[in-house]
């Protein structure tokens, strides 16, 4: 039951992060301007966006859930699931957004997974 704080935090980063990427780029390429007015205004759009306060509320809870987790299990433990993010992400990243698969990233995000799984093999408390 206590592994539900890990998956929390897994799952509100993941949210987080995939929502301000996609609101962020149909939003525009504001911060790209070399007018300081118009990079703040962007900003300022950005902060207002119901979806990008959605995705900054996620890593808010992501938080929590964190805090959580480490009443629970030691962050040796606990800190190497958080790649499962990375993996994650990438997995979405491609699918939704179109981003670019490469076989060294499949590599890259399978080591990772392995040395979740070998990781995870304690207890973790």
């Amino acid at each position: 039951m206590e592994h539900l704080y890990i998956l929390g935090t897994i799952i509100f980063t993941v949210y987080g992060q995939l929502i301000l990427k996609w609101r962020i780029g149909q939003l525009g390429i504001g911060l790209q301007t070399i007018y300081f007015k118009e990079k703040l205004l962007f900003l300022a759009q950005l902060l207002l966006d119901p979806f990008v306060l959605s995705g900054l509320l996620s890593a808010f809870i992501a938080a929590l859930f964190w805090m959580m987790a480490m009443t629970k299990f030691e962050l040796s433990y606990a800190y190497p699931f958080m790649g499962l993010t990375y993996a994650i992400v990438f997995g979405a990243a491609v699918f939704f957004f179109g981003e670019t698969f490469t076989l060294n990233k499949l590599v890259g995000i399978l080591l990772i997974v392995i040395g979740i799984v070998v990781l995870s093999r304690t207890n973790g408390n």
